[in-house]
């Protein structure tokens, strides 16, 4: 059993990338399974959750729980390796001594209510006002007062990816590039092509074209003053290269694939979803999901398998 235990250690590479992956898509699931916890009652060695991050020596330090449902909605977990075979562990140093780990919805009874409101939001662009960004943006606040940003991973799924998101993008502008794991995070922004009968897609692209070429006499000026000021966000983020895994398949996150795909194109046009133009527009920040620069990796189903001895879980 000791044996077992040792090899499994030494299967953990802090400088492979999907070694990382897996650490941040398991602490993730750990968010989902502790609330589910909650939600069932289990407590003690009933519990289902600490397998999740025990296996990485990860230890939950707070919870992060909505103040309306109650509900865990995040962890903040701290690298603590064994006092044993300590050597055994590659590349120890590149463990990040905290994680911020945050749930999707899940659609239970005492949570899916709370979940699918916060999903609209994402829709709306309003995710940044809302108490859970709020509780988590100041919880990473406190942390850097005492810890390097280097020391800092975020990791989230779906709902969570977006406040994972949220919460680095707005650490970005003040200077604080954290690792950053999103998996299937929402693309907010509605695509015209999705539109499957042709002569509905031409009549849509018509209308976007119409409102677009309104709405980008405004933006130009917002633009321009922005630059002039040197306060245009977009430009400010190119340092924060999150890392995005998401599933071609899924209409919630896919698009952020052909986003990627269309650096060709000049920034402007990344940037200018008519829902994005019309916000940003009224003032507010429409772009709120949108990043210059990433790692895009494409998954394409749910699973979970042991690589190399190293459990790893891919949640999309």
């Amino acid at each position: 059993m000791r044996r077992q235990r040792k090899n499994s250690e030494e299967s953990i590479f802090w400088s492979i990338s999907e070694h990382k992956r897996s650490v941040a898509a398991s602490l993730v699931k750990g968010v989902y399974v502790t609330e589910i916890d909650r939600q069932k009652k289990r407590s003690g060695h009933n519990k289902l959750a600490p397998k999740w991050w025990e296996f990485f020596h990860y230890q939950p330090v707070k919870t992060l729980e909505d103040k309306f449902d109650s509900s865990i909605f995040g962890i903040i977990f701290q690298y603590k390796p064994p006092q044993t075979n300590y050597s055994a562990i590659k590349d120890v140093a590149q463990a990040p001594k905290y994680v911020i780990a945050f749930r999707g919805t899940l659609l239970k009874k005492k949570t899916a209510i709370r979940d699918c409101y916060l999903d609209a939001k994402i829709v709306l662009k309003g995710l940044d006002t809302s108490s859970r960004y709020e509780m988590a943006f100041h919880a990473l606040e406190e942390i850097l007062l005492t810890e390097d940003p280097k020391n800092i991973w975020l990791a989230g799924h779906s709902l969570g990816a977006a406040i994972a998101l949220h919460t680095g993008k707005n650490m970005a502008k003040h200077g604080y590039c954290l690792e950053t794991y999103l998996f299937n995070p929402p693309y907010a922004s509605p695509s015209v092509e999705k539109i499957h009968n042709r002569h509905l897609r031409n009549g849509a692209r018509l209308a976007v074209g119409i409102v677009k070429t309104g709405l980008s006499i405004a933006l130009t000026r917002k633009n321009k003053r922005s630059e002039n000021d040197g306060n245009d966000p977009f430009t400010t983020l190119r340092s924060w290269i999150p890392w995005l895994f998401v599933n071609p398949e899924d209409p919630i996150c896919r698009d952020y694939s052909g986003y990627f795909e269309d650096r060709g194109k000049s920034m402007n046009n990344l940037k200018n979803s008519v829902l994005n133009m019309v916000v940003d527009a009224l003032g507010r920040d429409g772009e709120a999901h949108l990043i210059p620069s990433a790692i895009v990796i494409k998954n394409m189903k749910n699973t979970i398998v042991k690589e190399n001895g190293l459990i790893a879980v891919k949640i999309i």
